[in-house]
């Protein structure tokens, strides 16, 4: 099944490791076969890594991006899920943290990342501002 990425002006996204970056109007791209392809505003850099669900949603994101590579980040992977795990009280948090183990470990890494989305969100309800980076809409830049 095709993919249809709607593209705003300039918008740039990461294509099967490829940073591909739109031209000065609104454009469209279908992807007819498999292909990783995260947008900048999901793109995570290793400075923004500061706090316990970024540390989880980065080594996911490595994963998704370099598949073939991706036994190089699952042990930091798993690490991470399990501090974050152990702190967590939250029935909810740590439904979906077991959610995004299984994801990966069937190597369905874009749905493990978007789960982790939902930790980052519920850990910047508890931290407030000071917490940067993917759900602020800060990417590759």
């Amino acid at each position: 099944m095709p993919l249809k990425l709607s593209l705003k002006p300039g918008e740039r996204f990461v294509l099967n490791g490829a940073v591909v970056q739109n031209g000065d109007r609104r454009g469209v791209l279908i992807l007819q076969n498999k292909a990783s392809v995260l947008r900048e505003k999901d793109i995570m850099q290793e400075e923004e890594v500061k706090t316990p669900a970024r540390h989880v949603y980065f080594p996911v994101m490595m994963m998704y991006l370099d598949e073939a590579n991706a036994l190089r980040y699952y042990d930091e992977f798993v690490r991470r899920l399990s501090e974050f795990m152990n702190v967590i009280r939250n029935p909810d948090v740590l439904a979906d943290c077991v959610a995004i183990s299984r994801h990966a470990m069937a190597r369905e890494y874009y749905r493990a990342l978007m789960l982790c989305r939902k930790l980052i969100e519920y850990e910047d309800e508890r931290l407030g501002d000071g917490a940067a980076g993917v759900s602020k809409g800060r990417g590759a830049g």
